[in-house]
């Protein structure tokens, strides 16, 4: 079942143990949709800095994304 990370401490665990985490943002239609994918890097109260499987990586706003992993 996917973890919802919200607090400091669930990015900062996220970013230790290099989960994967998936960056959701709404779509026209109200749906959450997948927008990106990778190992958080860096974060802040506001952004998330994602790093992709290919070496690049992306920001995402607190406010409007919803990070999630799944649990193993």
């Amino acid at each position: 079942m996917p973890r919802t990370l919200v607090d400091n401490a669930d990015f900062f665990v996220a970013a230790l143990s290099q989960t994967f985490v998936s960056a959701l943002q709404l779509d026209p239609d109200g749906m959450y949709s997948q927008v990106g994918v990778g190992i958080v890097v860096k974060f802040s109260e506001d952004y998330v800095r994602i790093k992709r499987f290919d070496g690049t990586s992306s920001h995402y706003a607190r406010d409007i994304t919803k990070f999630q992993h799944n649990r193993v």
